[in-house]
């Protein structure tokens, strides 16, 4: 699509914000390059400037003519937040000022102390203090698979400008010549997302404590010459109650009265207003921008929006991959420009472009039809300046770009890689049998305990180990055609040999292969089944310098042929204990991926189930008895809105018993999950029926439990007592504290011991002394029961 159809007098572009990792991921490895110590912080700071240098030119060479500036973050745009308004725990020993990087990356990684660690064949014992400080918890961005450090926030909590960033980084473009719109997270939704310690607190009652700082930054901007701020309220598309909404009515009727110079673009996006629709309509903003792809019914709920008001229309998908149909955009667009008149109105994406690649042009070796019904995040703003255009001076004056949409969505409908008849088939095959288990758990768990005769409180590992620098060379080679086939098969038995020998040396109860022939846990599978499609350079952040390439579901799935049963059977040869098989479940495998729009995401789902339930099935005849189905996005694709929870519950929930139910009783399906808030889905959780559930528990200091013991969950649980998302290595005395909290919540019979995740991003000198002291946690309690 050419940018050259532009006219001077087109509707503004609005951009919300743009990926910030840059076109080759140059912010990773500035990143990682600066932690490593291989490079210095002023290194750091050269190459954060200028991949935001390069994000304000390319937005303003496309057409964007509200540019963002604020929504580059070295690590998370809410940790940002948090370290602007100073509140930063007292763990981290900021003593006021302006916050260093090393306090700022201890908040989102952890930071290991000066005393020696251990080395891989020695437990040790220690404390917090000696060991460094954890990171703070990490969860999902409402309903992404991109991560936040959530706030903690005491009732005493005080709040003072500490870091000047946004103002830092309007000032830096205006140096370069670009009027921006500052990008602030709003100061509701960061008090929503915050927690905690203090009982029955609620971090909204800081909102007058807090309201300060803004004031003091949007003065600072009125200052130097800003004349919009953007700020982000994605809180208002959920669950509203009161007292939230008492506090959005407080909040902007302050910041009204205290700087009446700024004009205010108050952001919602991730779905509908629905309920809080009154309150959004009424407080005292310039602008209100609503996300018409999630909620495309806003469009006939316009009545009310005040007639100085200008409305940010997202139309285009900030979320998925796929070409938008900018005829029917134009169908639901024009009425409403018309109505509301062209200088009302700004067209946008539904949310920030941090949430899609950067730019399709990357792609030279991706399939060509595929290929032109995709657009990455330079794609939709080209998509944004077409439809600007048509608006601005009727739709010839953006034909050309019309007719190659209205193509790429003709071809789409027709193509005959989209649907297959036998997958239909199967689907329409599906019956109730297949979604239980042959026996209630409360008879297979006896049965289980007899063929595999483990010790208490058994040890194991989520799955994967650190892919080093020699995995990722040796897989590159390989895909480049340097490394034969062969040589590679060779170079990945070596590695799993060595993984399995060492969980055999340490002491390790269940033991694991490694994945070290995995890319991705996700990418993996989709390679392997029908209906999957890759990128080169599609990489999107989900925390951190931590990047995925998605894999984009564009048809119908089906296995045409085993997957990991090859692998499985190599690492089971080489021991006498149990090898657990590892799978990524259904409900994960959509969730991570860029989905197909033109099915319900629960038909998808179930065709996916189908193909793993395929695999369980090898796995259990090629002699597997423990088999692992990982959901660890199951509640990352929970809708927004309570109400329609159910819905999606049944049909996640029925998906993975459809892939896990086929086995005979002693086969042990054990699942992983990550991230997950489990109070309000344990029903669910207890619906699936697998045998044991692994989770995310060291953050959180076991809280994560209550639910499952509120519940009684009947079920085993490994609740991790090793962080893995921070680089600190976690002494015996840690683990065993929050052991000791995990036995008040289960029963000793239920405890499996385990890390958060999988060991994937870490480093070897970082896992080998963790795990030695997460056995010898599990022996210290064996001998203490």
């Amino acid at each position: 699509m050419s940018t050259s159809t532009i006219s001077t007098s087109a509707l503004p572009v609005a951009s919300l914000g743009t990926p910030r990792i840059g076109p080759r991921r140059e912010l990773k490895f500035a990143l990682e390059s600066f932690w490593s110590g291989a490079t210095s912080e002023s290194a750091l700071i050269e190459a954060g400037a200028g991949l935001r240098a390069a994000n304000w030119a390319r937005q303003k060479k496309l057409g964007v003519t509200v540019i963002p500036s604020n929504d580059f973050s070295f690590y998370d745009q809410v940790l940002d937040t948090s370290v602007m308004v100073g509140a930063i725990p007292e763990i981290y020993r900021w003593d006021g000022g302006p916050v260093p990087l090393a306090t700022y990356f201890a908040m989102a990684r952890g930071a290991q102390g000066e005393t020696h660690e251990a080395d891989c064949g020695h437990a040790h014992h220690g404390n917090d203090a000696a060991h460094g400080v954890p990171a703070q918890e990490m969860t999902k961005w409402f309903d992404t698979n991109y991560h936040y450090m959530v706030p903690e926030l005491t009732k005493d909590q005080k709040f003072v400008l500490a870091s000047r960033k946004p103002i830092e980084e309007y000032e830096e473009a205006l140096a370069l010549g670009y009027q921006t719109r500052p990008v602030l997270v709003g100061p509701v939704t960061f008090l929503k997302l915050a927690k905690s310690k203090d009982a029955g607190f609620n971090p909204l009652s800081l909102l007058d404590r807090l309201l300060p700082v803004y004031i003091e930054v949007l003065r600072e901007l009125v200052y130097r010459g800003a004349e919009w701020v953007q700020i982000d309220e994605p809180c208002l598309v959920l669950d509203l109650d009161i007292v939230a909404k008492q506090a959005l009515n407080h909040a902007y009727a302050e910041i009204a009265r205290a700087v009446p110079q700024i004009k205010i673009m108050l952001t919602s996006y991730f779905g509908g207003l629905g309920g809080n629709r009154d309150t959004a309509l009424s407080l005292p903003v310039a602008g209100l921008h609503l996300d018409f792809v999630r909620a495309p019914d806003q469009f006939d709920h316009l009545d009310g929006l005040a007639k100085d008001r200008v409305l940010s229309l997202g139309v285009i998908d900030g979320r998925n991959i796929w070409r938008a149909d900018l005829s029917g955009v134009l169908d639901r667009l024009e009425p409403v420009v018309a109505k509301l008149g062209k200088d009302r109105v700004q067209v946008a994406p539904s949310c920030s472009l941090l949430h899609v690649p950067i730019d399709l042009a990357l792609e030279t070796g991706l399939d060509s039809e595929i290929k032109s019904w995709l657009a990455f995040s330079v794609q939709k703003i080209e998509e944004l300046t077409a439809l600007a255009t048509a608006l601005a001076g009727g739709r010839r004056t953006a034909q050309a770009s019309l007719t190659v949409s209205d193509q790429a969505a003709a071809s789409r409908k027709a193509s005959p890689r989209v649907h297959d008849a036998k997958v239909a088939a199967r689907i329409a095959g599906v019956d109730g049998a297949m979604r239980r288990r042959a026996s209630a758990f409360a008879d297979r768990v006896g049965v289980q305990h007899a063929r595999f005769n483990l010790p208490a409180f058994p040890t194991t590992t989520i799955g994967s180990f650190p892919q080093t620098a020699d995995v990722r060379k040796a897989r590159a080679a390989h895909a480049k055609g340097a490394l034969t086939d062969e040589a590679y098969k060779s170079f990945l038995q070596e590695q799993t040999a060595s993984a399995v020998r060492w969980q055999e040396d340490i002491g390790l109860d269940v033991l694991v292969h490694g994945e070290f022939e995995r890319n991705d846990m996700v990418q993996y599978f989709g390679e392997q089944l029908a209906g999957f499609a890759f990128t080169a350079n599609g990489w999107v952040q989900s925390y951190g310098s931590r990047y995925v390439r998605p894999p984009m579901l564009f048809g119908d799935v089906s296995r045409p042929k085993a997957m990991t049963v090859e692998w499985w059977q190599y690492a089971q040869s080489l021991t006498k204990k149990p090898m657990k098989a590892m799978l990524t479940g259904p409900v994960t495998i959509l969730n991570w991926s860029f989905v197909r729009d033109d099915i319900p995401r629960s038909e998808a789902c179930r065709q996916i189930a189908l193909a793993i339930r395929d695999e369980v099935a090898d796995l259990e005849v090629a002699g597997a008895g423990m088999i692992q189905i990982d959901e660890a996005a199951l509640r990352e694709g929970l809708p927004l809105r309570k109400s329609e929870w159910k819905a999606y519950l049944d049909w996640a929930v029925e998906a993975f018993r459809l892939c896990s139910s086929g086995v005979r009783d002693e086969t042990q399906i054990h699942t992983h999950m990550c991230y997950s808030e489990f109070n309000d889905i344990i029903d669910a959780i207890g619906a699936m029926d697998a045998d044991v559930i692994s989770i995310e528990t060291s953050r959180s200091k076991m809280e994560l439990l209550d639910a499952f013991r509120d519940y009684r969950y009947p079920n085993e649980i490994g609740p991790g007592v090793y962080d893995i998302h921070s680089p600190r290595v976690p002494d015996i005395g840690e683990m065993t504290s929050l052991l000791a909290l995990a036995r008040k919540r289960l029963s000793d019979t239920q405890i499996w011991i385990n890390p958060d995740c999988g060991l994937k991003t870490r480093k070897w000198d970082e896992v080998r002394p963790a795990l030695v002291n997460m056995v010898a946690a599990a022996r210290e309690l064996r001998g203490s029961a």
